[in-house]
This record gives C-alpha cells, sequence and structure tokens, in this order.
C-alpha cells in the first residue's frame, strides 16, 4: 500500500480505525457484499458500459520489451492507433486489478497499457548488477522508458497504491508526457523529511507493515509467509470486497518474482530512511521533496470502504492546479479501487480524456 505525502493533514476516523483493527485481529473475516455507484460521465463523453467485476479473469497473451532498466512484461488491449492509457498497480496487487477495465476502454477505442511494476510478475532486471530500487523516481522511469520503447509519446496514466503514486510523480516531473491522470487517494508524492514525521498511534497501527519490514525478521518473514501475508493485506485495505481465493491466486502468481522482495523491501524502507537512494536520482527526488503541484487535468478518486490510511481530499485540493474532479465510489469499495469498481475507474479515464 502507498503511503500519504506526508505535507498533508491526516485526519482519521475513529470508527474506521476499529473497524481496521477486528480486521487485523480476525485476519479478513470482514466482508460485505455492495456495488460501487459509478459517478456520472462529463457531458458528451462516452459512457462505458456496465460490468460485473469480476467478469474477466485473464487477459490476452502478454507481451515482453526492454525498457530502461528492465524487460517489461505488460498486457495491451485495444486499437494500436488509438489514444494511450497507461494503467499502474500497486502493492500487493498487479495487472489483474485491471482486468475488467481494460476491455471497457479498449472497447472505446483505446490503446491500453497494463505492465507489471519492477518486481512483479515477468518484468525482469536487465543486469544482475543493477541495484533492486523502489524509489518513486526509479519507478517512474521505467514508465517513462516503457513509452519511450512502444513509441508513445503523451499517454492518460491511471493507477491505485504504488500505481498512483507513479502518476502523481509521471505529472508532476513528465508533464509533457502526461495528457491526464487518475489516482486512486489523491496526492501520493513524498519527501523524506517528511516521512519522519511521527503519526498518531491509530494511523500508526496502519503502517504496521512498513514498520515490520524495516527489521530482518520483517523481511524473512514476508519471504516465509508470503501468501499469507499479501492476502492478509487485501484483507485489511479492502473489508467489504468479497473475493475468492482465484482472485488472489491469479495475483499472487506474480509475487514468484526473483526480485519482488527486494524491491518491497526497499520501497517501504527507503521511505522510512532506513535504505539509501541512487545518487543519479538525487536530482529528481529533491524536486519531489518541494511537493510540486500537478498541473496536467485530473481526476482523484476514493472508496467509501478504504482500509488504508489515506487523506481526506481537502487536504491535498491545491496540489492539483489544473482542470481537476474529486470522485467518492460508494457500495463498500475498498483500497483495489479498479479492481472493486471496474466501470467506475475507467469511466473516469475516459472523462479525464475529456477534460
Amino acid at each position: 500500500m502507498s503511503t500519504i505525502g506526508v505535507s498533508e493533514e491526516i485526519r482519521y476516523d475513529r470508527r474506521r480505525f476499529l473497524r481496521n483493527a477486528a480486521v487485523t485481529m480476525a485476519a479478513g473475516e470482514l466482508v460485505a457484499t455492495g456495488s460501487a455507484n459509478a459517478q456520472s460521465s462529463q457531458p458528451g463523453s462516452t459512457k462505458v458500459s456496465p460490468i460485473k467485476p469480476g467478469t474477466n479473469t485473464s487477459f490476452g497473451a502478454l507481451q515482453q520489451i526492454d525498457a530502461g532498466l528492465v524487460n517489461v512484461g505488460y498486457a495491451e488491449a485495444g486499437p494500436a492507433n488509438g489514444r494511450a492509457v497507461i494503467l499502474l498497480h500497486g502493492w500487493p496487487y498487479d495487472i489483474h486489478s485491471f482486468v475488467d477495465v481494460a476491455p471497457l476502454l479498449a472497447s472505446a477505442g483505446y490503446r491500453v497499457i497494463v505492465p507489471y511494476l519492477r518486481g512483479y510478475g515477468t518484468t525482469r532486471f536487465l543486469s544482475s548488477g543493477t541495484v533492486r530500487n523502489a524509489q518513486q523516481s526509479a519507478v517512474a522511469l521505467d514508465i517513462i522508458a516503457l513509452m519511450d520503447a512502444l513509441k508513445i509519446q503523451t499517454a492518460t496514466v491511471a493507477g491505485f497504491d504504488w500505481g498512483g503514486r507513479t502518476a502523481d510523480v509521471l505529472a508532476a516531473l513528465w508533464p509533457e508526457r502526461c495528457k491526464a491522470i487518475v489516482s486512486v487517494s489523491g496526492y501520493l508524492i513524498s519527501s523524506p523529511a517528511g516521512n519522519q514525521v511521527p503519526l498518531p498511534p491509530e494511523p500508526a497501527f496502519l503502517f504496521w507493515y512498513q514498520y515490520y519490514f524495516a527489521t530482518p525478521v520483517g523481511k524473512a518473514g514476508y519471504a516465509k509467509y508470503l501468501d499469507q501475508f499479501n492476502k492478509f493485506i487485501w484483507h485489511q485495505a479492502s473489508p467489504k470486497w468479497n473475493f475468492d481465493d482465484a482472485t488472489y491466486d491469479r495475483t499472487a502468481a506474480s509475487f514468484n518474482n526473483p526480485d519482488h522482495i527486494d524491491i518491497v523491501m526497499h520501497d517501504y524502507r527507503w521511505r522510512l530512511g532506513l535504505a539509501d537512494g541512487e545518487r543519479k536520482y538525487d536530482d529528481l527526488e529533491k524536486r519531489l521533496a518541494a511537493l510540486p503541484p500537478i498541473t496536467v487535468p485530473t481526476i482523484t478518486m476514493e472508496g467509501d470502504a478504504n482500509g488504508a490510511i489515506h487523506a481526506p481530499s481537502a487536504a491535498y485540493r491545491d496540489k492539483f492546479s489544473g482542470k481537476y474532479e474529486y470522485r467518492l465510489i460508494t457500495g463498500g469499495v475498498g483500497h483495489n479501487l479498479p479492481q472493486e469498481a471496474p466501470q467506475a475507474f475507467a469511466q473516469a479515464v475516459v472523462d479525464v480524456n475529456g477534460f
């Protein structure tokens, strides 16, 4: 899961805390039914077809391409000459978060690219000597390299968790490459100094896994109980999403990547100042540490049952200076919004293209 931009005010709801505490204790016993209420589309925009979450279970044949430091595995859908959309997952998720979103966008005429991030699925580092680095700028540069390799000059970028953070970083550092973005949970760029600000006990409780990962036993525990650990996070982050084992297992296969554990550890340790970054990214990270505004058209989204800690929308509103809209998706939608509410997510992508 992704952390909040620490310059933003964290307002925490005690009832949500108690609910998540119960989920933590019960390892995901709390599930409920509910349907996502998609927001109305923009006037004149294409109306996305209704779809039941879980309708699709797979993509077509995956493709591979060298892009910068990695050979990226990705799914592609839609016409090759369509407007490009790049969909980015987070932790502990993978491209299957968009398995229902991609065909909706493809049918609307978009060229849809859904890559595995470094450390997931079939994406591999090209050199054994490359640092297994998960800095926010390094992950974003993978997407710029992917766009270059695929000869995509500009794209709408949409994501959640690490993917939402990456969309924000791309829009902040390379706005000329982003037509627009959709970011679940808003502004997720962080700074090393901001990450050192202590949190009150209740929100800190929801970051337990970051502190666990900071220790050698945490890394060993993640490796030993990988499947149980990530399923536990799914329940904590989406307490009302009644996913089945087959849904989880399709994503869990991507965690067998040989670099997965190192990438996850570096991501969270770097955020806490416990792992160093690479000097070649210092200039980019310095720019990000200033928490720059995002100028490209943006829709931010939130599920009404997101069990991951997140800032209220008002806290990050002034970080978006271009055309902007916030959407709250109701019906028990949790952290994995694209998979839990694919119609609403796809509609946001379509609509932001019309801004």
